[in-house]
């Protein structure tokens, strides 16, 4: 019985996707299959691996929680990046924290993410009950995901080994999934897949029983599409760093030229292009593009790119270069908050946002609701406490060019800070913005 919900035709890109779930379900263990079956373990990493196991079966988790805090608590704290390839693909693996208290890491990993592998660990749920309850990190890792515009979500049901009836358990936990994805309209499920990330079953090969026909876990990340953001239409570009070319000579006045570089957000951009910068509202003709240290015909979104402009203007790190007219700056929005911070979020307390690479004072003008994770229905609420979300309207001190977080992942994602403890406190997701 397959549970690949959606088909893909094939990208050949490298894919970067993270593990997520509830503490123990079994992420860094699923990551260290992976890599050992993937032969992408270095020697000494594998000789060490056996010296600890001294004679017991290799702990694979070991590969990604490489802090000792981590290997003493036995739970992942920091996001764990690795790589590895197979003749089809290469990969990039964010092993995201389980516990509640590093939801923030996980946050962080996802918002750069091609797909989430969301783990189920059947041996915490009672599949036998009707309806079957999944685990509130469960859902609410997989709200996030998809509230990050993650493209894919796959959940993966592990440790079928240690359960009595595998089939009956993988069904009724799939069908619980499929209900809560409906309810949730979270429409980018590319998969529900049985696996046992100890023992190997239906990571790397097929899953051999009867009952189960569909791919294997690595079959199917082989086949998900990459994050593609427009590369048509009007341009979108964060100026990220300021640099002076040295090797080209000065103009008459002695200015050597200034590059302005930034990965672009959306659209692209070639010399004798016309643009605008924010906030000052100047324009100027685009005289070369650069990348990589070379000048280019052009770049487009998704790439980081130098622009050289056809005179001298005054632009610094967190402004914004885009096609003439495109900017539509707006100081109150509509927000989604991702609540990460222990200290709750408060109506009318002021907060830093991060925009692109521009800071900017905030207030919460007022929260609409809360959403229940358990119930999926919008709650009243006064403030949001520690991994709860939130619709928000949020008002700027100065204002920003922002855009729908459903159109572009850069121009309609901040992060709130909160000014005391410089703690990352939360996500914003921009709605709805209001042209000011």
């Amino acid at each position: 019985m397959s549970a690949v919900l959606k088909q893909q035709q094939p990208d050949h890109r490298a894919l970067r996707f993270l593990t997520a779930g509830s503490v123990d379900d079994g992420k860094s263990t699923l990551i260290g299959r992976l890599l050992f079956d993937a032969q992408a373990i270095l020697a000494d990493q594998l000789d060490n691996l056996h010296k600890r196991a001294a004679g017991e079966p290799i702990d694979l988790s070991l590969l990604t929680d490489g802090l000792e805090a981590e290997r003493e608590q036995g739970i992942t704290i920091d996001v764990a990046y690795r790589y590895f390839a197979t003749r089809q693909r290469k990969f990039i693996i964010a092993d995201a924290p389980g516990h509640e208290q590093y939801t923030r890491n996980m946050v962080t990993a996802a918002a750069g993410s091609d797909a989430a592998v969301v783990l189920v660990d059947i041996t915490k749920i009672d599949w036998q009950q009707k309806p079957v309850q999944l685990l509130p990190q469960t859902r609410r890792h997989a709200l996030l995901a998809h509230l990050l515009r993650v493209p894919s979500i796959v959940f993966a049901v592990n440790k079928l080994d240690a359960v009595d009836q595998p089939q009956a358990a993988f069904e009724a936990t799939r069908d619980a999934l499929l209900n809560f994805a409906e309810e949730a309209v979270i429409r980018d499920v590319a998969g529900i897949i049985p696996v046992s990330a100890l023992r190997g079953d239906n990571v790397t090969r097929k899953l051999d029983a009867a009952w189960y026909d569909g791919p294997s876990l690595l079959e199917l990340l082989e086949s998900l599409p990459t994050t593609q953001e427009r590369t048509a239409g009007e341009l979108l570009q964060p100026v990220q760093y300021v640099a002076r070319d040295a090797g080209v000579e000065a103009d008459g006045a002695g200015h050597l030229p200034r590059v302005f570089w930034g990965r672009i957000a959306h659209g692209n951009v070639r010399a004798g292009d016309s643009i605008q910068v924010f906030p000052s509202g100047e324009r100027a003709t685009v005289a070369e593009v650069r990348r990589a240290g070379s000048t280019v015909p052009s770049a487009q979104a998704g790439e980081s790119a130098g622009i050289v402009l056809d005179r001298q203007l005054d632009i610094s790190r967190g402004d914004w270069i885009a096609s003439p007219d495109s900017l539509k700056p707006t100081q109150r929005f509509d927000a989604t908050l991702a609540w990460l911070d222990t200290e709750p979020a408060q109506v009318g307390r002021k907060y830093w946002v991060r925009h692109g690479n521009r800071w900017v004072q905030a207030r919460i003008a007022s929260i609409e609701h809360r959403l229940d994770i358990h119930t999926l229905e919008p709650t009243g609420a006064h403030e949001l406490a520690v991994n709860e979300i939130g619709h928000v309207t949020v008002e700027l001190q100065q204002p920003l060019p922002l855009e729908a977080y459903e159109t572009n992942r850069v121009g309609g994602a901040l992060i709130v800070v909160d000014p005391a403890s410089n703690r990352t406190s939360g996500a914003l997701l921009v709605r709805k913005a209001n042209a000011a």
